[in-house]
């Protein structure tokens, strides 16, 4: 499942701790099925977390640092042990002794039994401030915890792509490139997946399913991110696959069933399910690029 944005406002230890033992049960994970089971199945295995790009908000070197601190503290505290079996220095530089340590026992794990490819969520971008040498205002990714980089959705007048009445989701198709690149050059280039990527329409008491099923927004941030994939893959990240959030309308974490993923319609009292017109725009784009 993904881990990466589990430190939100909470500045105790506790999901360090949680996140330390998850990393760990992957390793042990990885073990049982590359020992037992990988040879017959031919199969692979791997870890997902949840990304998001971050811009620094300006061109100073203290929210070059944010942005660097937001990626550490959002996933790449997940991604770092199961590369390379150690917690980014950011975070250790920050967080102390609050940082669980590795065993030398659970080090052997780790360097022992990696991932075979990585696989990424990714969804939206925001831009960083720096708040460990400069006042901030407090908001998500002020606090400690978070990495003392806070997360914006517009510098001045200018956003980071376009704002939806999603409030956390941004149509921002470059920094999913930038993103893949990142990871790319941090994780050597290791196998990706992109696991999950959509877009979701908030339902509004006045929402009709008319406007629901002809869901352009979908299709145009579909559209957008997939190209930028194409681009990734150009610049040589090793990705893949790609998995579209999602096939249907669903339950979300936060928002229940307000919020509409799905390239199908569902109606929650009938369970009746319909294709919107992105699903067929996307059967489309598949058939095209087949070949």
């Amino acid at each position: 499942m993904p881990y990466g944005n589990c430190t939100q406002g909470n500045s105790n230890t506790e999901p360090f701790i949680a996140g330390h033992n998850m990393i760990l049960a992957h390793a042990k994970a990885v073990q049982i099925y590359h020992t037992k089971y990988q040879k017959e199945q031919k199969g692979i295995i791997g870890m997902v977390v949840q990304t998001s790009w971050f811009e620094p908000i300006s061109d100073s070197i203290a929210d070059k640092k944010a942005a660097e601190r937001a990626q550490s503290f959002y996933s790449n505290w997940i991604l770092d042990p199961v590369v390379y079996g150690k917690y980014p220095e950011e975070m250790v530089k920050l967080l102390g002794s609050a940082l669980p340590r590795f065993l030398s026992s659970e080090l052997k794990s780790l360097k022992n039994y990696k991932s075979d490819f990585l696989g990424i969520n990714h969804y939206t971008s925001y831009f960083v401030q720096d708040c460990l040498v400069s006042a901030c205002n407090s908001g998500d990714g002020a606090s400690k915890s978070e990495g003392l980089a806070l997360k914006l959705d517009r510098k001045g007048n200018v956003t980071i792509g376009e704002l939806t009445d999603v409030g956390w989701q941004h149509i921002h198709p470059e920094g999913f490139r930038k993103m893949l690149n990142y990871l790319k050059d941090r994780y050597r280039n290791i196998p990706m997946f992109i696991t999950e990527n959509g877009f979701g329409d908030l339902q509004k008491p006045n929402t009709t399913v008319k406007e629901l099923l002809h869901d352009t927004k979908r299709i145009q941030y579909l559209s957008g991110y997939l190209d930028a994939l194409k681009s990734a893959i150009r610049d040589g990240v090793n990705v893949k696959g790609y998995f579209a959030w999602s096939l249907l309308d669903n339950f979300e974490w936060f928002f229940g069933y307000t919020v509409r993923f799905g390239l199908f319609h569902v109606d929650y009292k009938t369970l009746k399910r319909t294709p919107k017109k992105s699903a067929s725009w996307y059967k489309n784009f598949i058939k095209q690029h087949v070949n």
